[in-house]
């Protein structure tokens, strides 16, 4: 068992990671502003496991909020989800996201390191590749400059890490590159919630499913793909949280910074998603064609051969699993969390 502290845990990915850090018997301390969060998550991860976690609501920027988790726990490592994750507001509030991802990073680095706790497992995003790769994408291909503000500042921080790790061989660091997580736990207790309008395909399409919106807009349905419409790797959020405990455990027992694909190897196009959706649900989502957004790729889908041969890991849910679960989530929580 090790003292676990979750930053940003009480997020979408972050709760459902916390669920399998707390089933392999780990204590977890979550750091959360709750700046698009909510503390029901934490409820709701705890009554599903029967276990409990200490919530600490903070930040990441804050070195005294830090300190003071470092002197009061035993913290043998650190999962660190804590950032601005839109990528349309990215592009209009540059600062805001180099403030939270890349300062509250470099400001959490800076207090492990006083604290003397050098494992770290970072989540980051298959963004960081170039676009110019061709799909499956591996993590020795090249990353680079991404369109967007809120790749960047995930780019900027691997950088850093692994600089970092270069520096000081005491640093153990992962770096997950994740796909296109969706789903929720097969509870439909936690699920993703976001503020305002969505921007995931997932959570939109559930969204007007439910009668929250009025369509669907799919972006670009001209790209050279099965149906015109962008193709991406989607991972079930559950698959996604198992791999952050693989990720730890590799890294308790080994030095360095790596980075590994978090994604199940299959592209699925939008078009594919919704028309599976209603199949799977028996529920209509209306839609309509609406131009590419600057900065989408036509395909992106991982080759996860690294985290399966060296992590142990595997994606046990399929996309039917997905739309089941996240459609489970939202019927029984139509407001979200703010019910």
């Amino acid at each position: 068992m090790a003292s676990i502290l979750v930053t940003g845990g009480a997020g979408y990915i972050g709760s459902h990671t916390c669920i399998e850090l707390l089933e392999a018997n780990h204590e977890v301390i979550v750091l959360d502003n709750l700046s698009n969060s909510s503390e029901e998550s934490l409820r709701r991860v705890q009554q599903l496991t029967g276990k409990s976690l200490t919530f600490i609501q903070g930040d990441i920027r804050s070195s005294d909020d830090l300190d003071a988790i470092f002197t009061q726990y035993n913290i043998n490592a650190v999962i660190h989800f804590a950032g601005l994750k839109a990528v349309g507001e990215s592009q209009k509030i540059p600062l805001a996201y180099f403030d939270n991802n890349i300062s509250g990073s470099i400001t959490l680095v800076k207090a492990m390191e006083k604290a003397g706790v050098f494992n770290l497992v970072f989540s980051s995003s298959a963004t960081v590749y170039d676009e110019a790769n061709v799909s499956p994408l591996n993590e020795t291909m090249p990353t680079g400059i991404p369109s967007n503000n809120y790749g960047y500042t995930k780019l900027i921080v691997e950088q850093m890490l692994e600089k970092t790790a270069l520096a000081d061989d005491r640093w153990s660091i992962a770096l997950l590159r994740y796909f296109n997580p969706v789903g929720a736990h097969k509870s439909g207790l936690i699920g993703e919630d976001p503020q305002g309008i969505p921007n995931n395909l997932m959570p939109y399409i559930t969204q007007v499913a439910v009668g929250k919106r009025e369509k669907l807009s799919i972006f670009g349905n001209d790209y050279d793909t099965v149906d015109g419409t962008g193709v991406r790797d989607y991972i079930h959020v559950v698959d996604l949280a198992s791999a952050h405990l693989c990720a730890l455990n590799n890294r308790l027992q080994n030095k360095g910074c790596r980075a590994w694909n978090i994604g199940t190897g299959n592209g699925n196009s939008v078009l594919q998603v919704k028309n599976a959706f209603e199949a799977v649900n028996n529920v209509p989502v209306a839609f309509e064609f609406a131009p590419r957004r600057s900065g989408d790729v036509a395909v992106s889908y991982a080759d996860n051969t690294r985290a399966v041969t060296e992590l142990g890991w595997r994606a046990k849910h399929d996309l039917n699993d997905m739309l089941a679960d996240s459609w489970h989530w939202q019927k029984k929580n139509p407001k979200g969390y703010q019910e």
